[in-house]
């Protein structure tokens, strides 16, 4: 089982070298999930690269929908936002975050991520999730 981010999502979604990286490592079969916050964030992103005319708005919609269809189950924010919370607390990171660090570590799932921070965390709590030097060897 695999966690999807936003930072992941739209690295795969606008065809990054980063992402190319992380979707040779998506496992076919394998059951990809990720937090119902990932469709907020990917619109919040996707507004971003309008603003800056990287993508057009006629694009847009169809870049959601890609990146929304990496996922086969989202997981709704009651069902983790008090655990993500308390974890935000205790380890002093955005709650935001947290919503798939917990996801990950619940489920004993690879969080697929571009956020070194998260990235970090992951390590430090060992928490399984793709590295910089994953996406190098691929």
């Amino acid at each position: 089982m695999m966690v999807l981010d936003c930072s992941a999502a739209v690295a795969i979604v606008f065809e990054a070298a980063e992402g190319n990286a992380l979707k040779n490592l998506l496992l076919a079969g394998e059951e990809i999930i990720s937090s119902e916050l990932l469709r907020v964030e990917l619109a919040s992103a996707l507004r971003k690269y309008v603003k800056a005319g990287t993508i057009s708005q006629k694009l847009v919609a169809a870049h959601y929908e890609k990146a929304t269809a990496l996922v086969d189950r989202f997981i709704s924010l009651e069902q983790n936002c008090t655990e993500a919370f308390s974890e935000s607390l205790r380890l002093e990171h955005s709650p935001y975050d947290m919503l798939y660090f917990t996801l990950a570590r619940r489920n004993g799932a690879t969080l697929f991520t571009l956020d070194k921070k998260l990235i970090a965390l992951c390590e430090r709590e060992r928490i399984d999730c793709v590295h910089n030097v994953d996406l190098l060897a691929v």
